[in-house]
């Protein structure tokens, strides 16, 4: 059975789940890596291999991850896949009360300062990288006049852009053309400003 491409979550007991620290990690961290067991990621998190799976089980309650298919003949090991290719969370879906309005805002400061802590990581080990990584990796600003309809717009087309070069790096990836091909991290912000 195929996986939803981009899960919506609209309701607050799976948001609240996933805007918890390390399960963000947790689940950031199966998408990546697309099967994993809690050892595996305990290992990424630094945290206990029980704390990990106690994490684990919270994101399968909310369907968020599920069991996978074994992937080792160690009958013991659990292992665990994102139920879906992605997440998407949108205001609109957390508008109508004040305390869904506040836990949404709160969900999306966490995963922003995961994000600026892996751009900040990167900035940290850029020097290991080497030249041909430093040069790809963009680094810009735009600063645009636009209506509500045209950023919509643009943020409908870089999803689309994104998802062709995931597509393509996953085909290129399941034909046995790993060299070179590491995990990327694209962060497309978009917002209205005043000065």
């Amino acid at each position: 059975m195929a996986r939803e491409e981009n899960r919506p979550i609209t309701d607050l007991g799976t948001l609240k789940a996933l805007a918890h620290p390390l399960r963000m990690q947790l689940y950031r961290g199966l998408c990546v890596a697309r099967t994993a067991t809690a050892s595996q990621l305990a290992d990424q998190v630094d945290e206990a291999v029980s704390l990990v799976s106690y994490h684990l089980r919270k994101l399968a309650e909310h369907g968020l991850i599920e069991e996978a298919e074994p992937q080792s003949a160690d009958g013991r090991e659990r292992w665990w896949q994102p139920s879906s290719e992605g997440v998407s969370i949108r205001d609109k879906d957390f508008r109508d009360a004040p305390e869904r309005a506040a836990a949404h805002l709160a969900a999306t400061r966490l995963f922003h300062e995961q994000r600026a802590d892996m751009y900040r990581r990167y900035l940290d080990e850029r020097p290991t990288w080497g030249p041909e990584w430093n040069s790809a990796a963009p680094d810009s600003e735009s600063l645009l006049r636009l209506t509500s309809a045209e950023l919509d717009e643009l943020r409908q087309e870089l999803e689309a852009l994104a998802r062709k070069y995931e597509a393509k790096g996953r085909a290129a990836e399941a034909a046995g053309d790993t060299e070179g091909r590491e995990s990327v991290a694209l962060h497309v912000y978009g917002f209205p400003f005043r000065v």
